[in-house]
């Protein structure tokens, strides 16, 4: 990087963003000029930290450019809306491979390409810590936004994505093994169902989540800010062979990966009774009166989900 020099840099890395329709002016001047045919834009930003939300012996920096992005562009789609284009800061030691930057950059735009968007723009500058923060873009089409609130008692609660494999793949990791590679993978890099974001809001979702602490956790705002009970039912949720086998071979309840993991990025949503889910969601349990959720009707022992700034 110091070899480099921040313009160098930015030249390099700009090379490899390409812009999609959105884009009507990209990387180049003081700002980007983004398509919002819509007259509203939908926006949300975060932080990812080396050593706390990645660590680079554990990934490869496109993999990381992968996972800033779509923690930002999952998001997105949990609004019911359609990412548009992602903003970038970089913060970085001085001693690291521009290479690095440059990889991760590939990363950020490939999973942006996935849904349609672009990298228009961002920043770099020194730190002791490397700090990637993205924010993104979408737009709603029209369509009012699902929000947190809307979820009503006797709705159902679906789940679209994959949920469990990634914090499989983290506890696998911090054991000091590389395998399953599936479970590393899936940690290493979020396959998000962005589609099933906009299916949910075409087929009346009263309220969405992106899956990103915990399900339990992120169903628990959803309840509050419905004002509402969640119940899970712990049967819904399948246990493909490699996350059972894993959790047989490391001790552990393989529930706690799927209730209270949430790299996956998986969308939780809840429906009226007399909606058909959309292709790619499944039942996973029903609101009712009350508040809090629980798993068949009792509190859930486990751990409920990430919280930065939780003590004990």
């Amino acid at each position: 990087m110091s070899g480099t020099g921040e313009f160098g840099l930015i030249d390099r890395v700009t090379a490899r963003l390409p812009q999609g329709p959105t884009s009507l002016l990209g990387p180049g001047d003081d700002a980007a000029v983004v398509g919002a045919p819509d007259g509203r834009v939908v926006a949300c930003t975060d932080a990812l930290v080396d050593g706390r939300h990645f660590r680079r012996d554990w990934c490869e920096a496109v993999d990381v450019g992968h996972r800033a992005a779509a923690a930002n562009l999952a998001d997105i789609a949990a609004m019911g809306a359609v990412p548009t284009a992602l903003l970038v800061a970089v913060c970085a030691p001085a001693d690291l491979a521009a290479d690095w930057i440059e990889d991760m950059a590939e990363g950020l735009a490939e999973e942006a390409d996935l849904v349609g968007a672009s990298v228009v723009g961002g920043d770099t500058t020194s730190s002791p810590v490397l700090v990637i923060v993205v924010t993104a873009l979408g737009d709603l089409q029209g369509r009012r936004p699902v929000v947190r609130s809307g979820a009503h008692p006797g709705d159902i609660v679906a789940l679209a994505g994959r949920l469990g494999v990634a914090a499989a793949g983290y506890t696998v990791l911090s054991r000091g093994f590389r395998t399953p590679k599936v479970l590393v993978d899936a940690y290493r890099r979020p396959v998000v169902a962005y589609g099933a974001g906009l299916k949910a809001a075409l087929a009346g979702a009263s309220s969405m989540i992106d899956v990103s602490d915990g399900l339990i956790a992120d169903l628990g705002h959803v309840a509050k800010a419905s004002k509402v009970h969640i119940d899970l039912s712990r049967e819904a949720f399948a246990l493909p062979a490699q996350l059972k086998d894993a959790a047989l071979a490391l001790g552990v309840d393989p529930y706690r990966w799927i209730l209270a993991g949430g790299d996956d990025h998986a969308l939780a949503a809840t429906f009226p009774p007399d909606v058909e889910l959309p292709d790619g969601w499944r039942a996973v349990g029903k609101v009712s009166r009350g508040e809090g959720v629980t798993v068949d009707g009792r509190e859930w022992s486990g751990p409920r989900g990430w919280d930065h700034f939780h003590r004990g």
